[in-house]
């Protein structure tokens, strides 16, 4: 029989769904409160094979015997007396991937509260490590907020800061701010009544936006200035991968990084190519090509791919 939960433990509903989110439910399993539901997306498929799976978040709640929920919405009121009948104090949300409607945000007793991978109001939104990234900023973070009816716009209880090292891709950043978040929630949870009689508006005209991340998108400009196509390589290392078509062949880019010599090349023509980096021509300055992935191949060194495929990195030849 498991021993009685202290006194100041939370009755915890956990909606979340991805990896970044089931960082945050570890951290409450092993803490001394208790999550009656976990709520998640609906099976997909996933990977190459595109097999139905279950979210990150509702492989840990099965391991851990937690009663599961996988809505297509919470609108419903069947959906929202089951939502009540679980007599929560608060429910605790990390990209989940729906919207609460009002009703639900009002059903627990302290109301719902999300762990956020920015420092709100900047990055509101589906994709705000990426972004982060991109944008070139050198600082991101994470966002305790209780949750209102807008997006990422309710009141913050709780900010913690993060340095985006110069190496930092989006999945290294994705690691860093998972492991944040977790702790970030149990910093948040300690002395949660004081942090919300506290809580602190947003400048909502300071807020931007982080747009869900397209494939498209990972397309390379080479009319853009080195630095900035470093950022894209980054922030869509490991998805979706920046790339760039080479002679009818698309390469992926998964590593490269900046040379500011100044060139009177056409943008995306190869300058050089060597075991340390094909060298390429951007709108200012070279990018320095370090791991790439051809078609039906792992990702490798440049070195590596070079010694099967020299001419077509050869110089004079031309990414578009």
């Amino acid at each position: 029989m498991a021993p009685p939960a202290p006194d100041d433990a939370l009755r915890i509903i956990f909606a979340g769904t991805p990896d970044f989110a089931a960082s945050s439910l570890a951290a409450l399993i092993s803490s001394k409160h208790q999550v009656v539901a976990v709520y998640t997306q609906p099976d997909r498929p996933a990977g190459r094979g595109r097999r139905v799976a279950a979210s990150p978040v509702k492989q840990l709640a099965e391991q851990h015997n937690i009663l599961v929920f996988q809505p297509l919405s919470l609108a419903s009121s069947d959906e929202q007396a089951q939502l009540q009948a679980l007599n929560a104090d608060l429910m605790v949300v990390v990209a989940y991937g729906l919207i609460l409607p009002p009703l639900a945000l009002a059903t627990p007793k302290l109301g719902c509260i999300n762990v956020h991978a920015s420092l709100l109001p900047r990055w509101r939104g589906a994709a705000p490590i990426q972004r982060a990234v991109l944008a070139g900023d050198k600082e991101t973070g994470i966002t305790i907020m209780q949750m209102d009816a807008g997006l990422d716009t309710g009141d913050m209880l709780l900010k913690k800061h993060c340095a985006i090292d110069s190496n930092d891709t989006g999945s290294r950043l994705h690691d860093k701010l998972a492991a944040l978040g977790a702790q970030s929630l149990l910093d948040g949870l300690h002395n949660l009544p004081a942090l919300q009689q506290r809580a602190t508006a947003q400048h909502h005209e300071d807020a931007t936006y982080a747009h869900k991340l397209e494939k498209a998108q990972a397309a390379v400009d080479w009319q853009q200035s080195a630095a900035q196509i470093e950022y894209l390589v980054r922030a869509f290392n490991s998805w979706p991968v920046a790339y760039s078509e080479l002679n009818g062949v698309r390469v992926r880019i998964w590593q490269a990084r900046t040379n500011d010599q100044a060139h009177s090349t056409l943008p995306g023509t190869i300058i050089n190519s060597t075991a340390d980096g094909i060298e390429v021509a951007c709108g200012t300055g070279r990018l320095i090509l370090e791991t790439l992935q051809l078609p039906g191949a792992k990702a490798l060194a440049v070195g590596a791919i070079l010694n099967a495929k020299q001419d077509l990195f050869a110089a004079g030849q031309q990414f578009s």
